[in-house]
């Protein structure tokens, strides 16, 4: 395991390179337009966008199920096409569809996914695998007979079982209830404290809010931004300050007319939005102005923008 410092050193050093990456399906369809995208060794990546966005392209293309278009691709140096037999024993994937065979144990089927990958049988690492995802005590049953989050938890144990170092999670909680949410997100933290590199794609936007280090967004074959996840909030997210008045207004004054502000429904509230990367925020003007149009308040507080909302405004843009 990473020391504190080396894990500080390697988050540096990139680990996948994506460089001028284009992918157009048969029938004419563009999936991907001139992609560049560079990961981090050691980091948790999320890449957010709408359906249709070309996430699953890109992470297919990157872990050698589809076959790329032009443009290069490596991962920790080796290219995917040329050494394609050691990129895909660096990368472990959790696919969105749960493709397994049903018939199958649990301890069979992710004892035989390891040694699809050449590794050399490893019982004690296996069991270790399959209690931190609470499946060692289903470990003799069949797939079959587990429920959808179990069937989740086994295409986990499946990504693992070769112990890569780069894993990638395409939507890996659609469709699991919030326990199973809950531990496989603290796995994923010890497998980055263990040196893993994660890229995820989530549809639950609060997840890469929590968890992400970087973030992507890509919208129609493009990536259009690539931030470090509290600089993007900060870049492109709108803080609001909420005024609580003492008495509901008719209307608001034309004098603060260039404060666009807003009134809620009630007209005891008033809502100013502001920039955060101003010099100037407006707020010691607007209290100023406010107390000359005769307009008191009880309480005020603010509120930042979240990922969510600048992911819309981000797609919004783009579109």
């Amino acid at each position: 395991m990473q020391t504190d410092s080396t894990a500080r050193d390697a988050i540096t050093d990139p680990v996948i390179e994506v460089r001028d990456l284009d992918k157009t399906y048969e029938g004419g369809f563009k999936a991907l337009k001139g992609i560049d995208l560079t990961v981090r060794r050691g980091e948790i990546f999320a890449l957010l966008g709408p359906n249709g966005a070309g996430k699953t392209t890109l992470i297919s293309i990157i872990c050698g199920i589809v076959n790329p278009g032009t443009g290069t691709v490596t991962v920790d140096g080796h290219d995917i096409i040329r050494e394609w037999r050691k990129t895909r024993t660096i990368i472990g994937l959790v696919p969105q569809e749960l493709k397994t065979d049903a018939f199958e144990t649990v301890w069979n089927t992710v004892r035989f996914s390891r040694g699809l990958f050449g590794k050399a049988p490893d019982d004690a690492y296996l069991e270790q695998l399959l209690k931190d995802l609470s499946l060692w005590d289903k470990r003799d049953a069949k797939i079959l007979m587990l429920s959808g989050g179990m069937k989740r938890r086994v295409m986990i144990a499946k990504a693992l079982s070769h112990q890569p170092t780069v894993l990638f999670l395409d939507e890996p909680t659609a469709g699991v209830d919030v326990e199973l949410r809950r531990d496989m997100w603290a796995m994923v933290r010890r497998l980055r404290e263990s040196g893993v590199t994660i890229i995820l794609t989530t549809h639950y936007i609060e997840e890469a809010e929590d968890m992400a280090d970087r973030v992507g967004v890509i919208n129609k074959g493009e990536l259009i931004v690539v931030e470090e996840k509290t600089a993007l909030m900060q870049k492109l997210g709108k803080k609001q300050l909420r005024l609580q008045l003492h008495e509901p207004l008719s209307g608001l004054p034309q004098a603060l007319s260039a404060y666009g502000l807003e009134l809620n429904g009630k007209r005891d509230e008033i809502t100013y939005t502001y920039d955060t990367q101003s010099e100037r925020t407006g707020i010691t003007a607007l209290l100023r102005d406010l107390a000359a149009a005769g307009i008191g308040f009880k309480d005020l507080s603010t509120r930042q923008d979240t990922l969510e909302q600048i992911f819309v405004e981000l797609v919004k843009e783009g579109a």
